[in-house]
């Protein structure tokens, strides 16, 4: 019998911990929240990142180090989601920013909710 790793499921709380622990950040609670909410952006175009082994195009780990590492995001900064080469990062105190694939941006929203709000329910 093969066991198949789904990447796709809502992640445990020992697995959040343990991608903490990866990439030697905090998580934010609301980022945890999201995560084990199974990482749900609505009827937005992109695909959130995923701490699962096997997620391919959507791993954590990767976006990550290549965000830090080659686009400039600070180390402080969780890229939760990739788009083309821009960010959508997560600060230790729950904020939200862009970073587009030229540097930081003025995109602002003061936690992962209203980020939801506007750009995954609005749209905007």
């Amino acid at each position: 019998m093969t066991s198949e790793i789904d990447s796709f499921r809502p992640p445990t709380d020992e697995e959040i911990t343990s991608a903490e622990a990866q990439l030697g950040v905090v998580f934010h609670p609301d980022y945890r929240a999201f995560l084990k909410g199974g990482g749900d952006v609505g009827n937005a175009v992109f695909d959130p990142a995923v701490v699962l082994p096997g997620s391919g195009y959507c791993d954590l780990f990767e976006i990550a180090q290549y965000a830090w590492e080659n686009a400039g995001v600070p180390r402080d900064l969780v890229p939760f989601i990739e788009d083309n080469g821009d960010y959508f990062c997560i600060s230790p105190s729950g904020e939200v920013s862009y970073w587009s694939h030229n540097g930081a941006t003025p995109e602002r929203w003061p936690s992962l909710s209203s980020w939801f709000q506007q750009v995954c329910v609005a749209r905007q």
